[in-house]
């Protein structure tokens, strides 16, 4: 099978299109499995769910809980040599970490 590469990026309209196309499905139903799709990584990702969600091959999502940092006076001023400065407290926090898979790692093309 040949890849045609695409030159522009695509919007969210045009994506569907192109799934829907592609799939002999409506734009409609396209549209219902992406907006499902970001409901189920939703699911996945809050308070009581698995931290982890893995779309095969391509890429995996999950939660970092990064933990609170007190804080902190006379730390060195990196900008400043020799000047001293206090660091305010940090909560502790979740962020989203996306990582590639197999898959999503082998599809740029190489540079000539």
């Amino acid at each position: 099978m040949s890849i045609t590469p695409i030159e522009t990026a695509m919007n969210k309209t045009t994506l569907i299109n192109e799934l829907a196309t592609n799939t002999e499905l409506s734009p409609k139903d396209v549209k219902a499995v992406l907006e499902q799709l970001a409901v189920t990584i939703e699911r996945h990702l809050t308070k009581d769910g698995a931290g982890v969600f893995t779309l095969p091959g391509l890429l995996k999502i999950s939660t970092v809980v990064k933990p609170a940092r007190p804080a902190r006076t006379g730390v060195p001023n990196p900008f400043k040599p020799g000047e001293l400065m206090d660091v305010a407290a940090k909560p502790a926090s979740s962020k989203v970490k996306v990582t590639a898979l197999k898959r999503l790692k082998a599809m740029p093309a190489p540079i000539e």
